[in-house]
C-alpha cells in the first residue's frame, strides 16, 4: 500500500472510528445511569465529546502501528484498538448481576444501531446520486467499522463486554470463578488474534469474528438490499 493510499485510508476510518468508540462508550455510562450507578456521568465519561474516551495507545498509537505495519499483508491491513473504558460500579447498580448484562450489551448494541444508520446513510448517497466516492466509501467504512467493533467486544473472555455479559448469566459460584480470569483476559485475546491455527487463519478471526462479522453483513444486507433496489 502506496503512502498516498494509505493516507486516504486513515482520512476514510477516522470519522466512522471516532463515531464508534465514542457512542460505544457513552452507551455504557448511559445505560449504567440508568440502572443506578453515576460513577461513569460524574466523571464525564456519559459524553459524546471524542476527546474524553480517547486513549493515546489503544485509540491511535496501535490502530496506526498495525495499519502500517500490516498494509502489505493479504488481506490486511488489520485495525485492533481500544478506547479508554468507561468505570462502572457494578455494587451500585440496582440489580448488580442482572444489570451488569444491560450495561455490557449496551456498547456493542450501539454499534450495530450505528452500522445500520451508516447503512441508510449509503442508501441515501446513492438515492440522491452522489457518486464522489470518498462518501461512499466513509459509509462503507462506518458499516464495516461498527460491526467489527461489536462482534470482537462480545467475545466472552472478561474485560471485554461478552465477557461480563457471560459473568452476569452464570451461576453465582461460576460466575466468581470466570471473572477470575480478566486480569489476563487481554493477554488471552491477543493471543488468540495471532496464534494461526493449521490453515494459517488466525484462531479468533476463525472461530469468532468472520462467521460472526459474515452473519452481521447478512442481516445488514437482508435489511438494506430492498431500500437500495428503490432508490437505483
Amino acid at each position: 500500500m502506496n503512502t498516498n493510499l494509505l493516507i486516504q485510508t486513515i482520512l476514510i476510518y477516522a470519522l466512522p472510528v471516532l463515531f464508534a468508540i465514542t457512542i460505544h462508550e457513552a452507551a455504557h455510562g448511559y445505560v449504567a445511569r440508568h440502572l443506578g450507578d453515576n460513577t461513569a456521568y460524574m466523571l464525564g465519561r456519559v459524553s459524546l465529546n471524542p476527546l474524553k474516551h480517547i486513549d493515546p495507545i489503544g485509540t491511535i498509537a496501535m490502530p496506526l502501528l498495525l495499519l502500517f505495519s500490516t498494509a502489505g499483508i493479504p488481506g490486511g491491513p488489520y485495525l485492533l484498538g481500544y478506547a479508554k473504558p468507561v468505570p462502572v460500579a457494578f455494587g451500585k447498580l440496582r440489580h448488580p448481576k442482572r444489570d451488569m448484562v444491560w450495561v455490557a450489551l449496551a456498547g456493542p448494541v450501539s454499534n450495530f444501531i450505528q452500522a445500520l444508520a451508516w447503512g441508510l446513510l449509503l442508501v441515501a448517497l446513492v438515492g440522491l446520486q452522489i457518486e464522489e466516492s470518498f462518501f461512499l466509501r466513509v459509509a462503507q467504512a462506518g458499516i464495516k467499522v461498527n460491526v467489527i467493533l461489536a462482534v470482537f467486544n462480545l467475545f466472552p473472555i472478561p474485560p471485554l463486554d461478552g465477557g461480563r455479559v457471560l459473568v452476569g448469566l452464570l451461576p453465582w459460584k461460576a460466575a466468581m470463578q470466570f471473572s477470575r480470569i480478566e486480569p489476563y483476559g487481554f493477554f488471552i485475546v491477543l493471543l488468540l488474534a495471532v496464534a494461526p491455527l493449521a490453515n494459517g487463519a488466525p484462531i479468533l478471526n476463525r472461530i469468532w469474528m468472520s462467521p460472526l462479522v459474515g452473519a452481521s453483513f447478512s442481516v445488514l444486507n437482508f435489511v438494506l438490499e430492498p431500500l437500495l433496489a428503490l432508490v437505483r
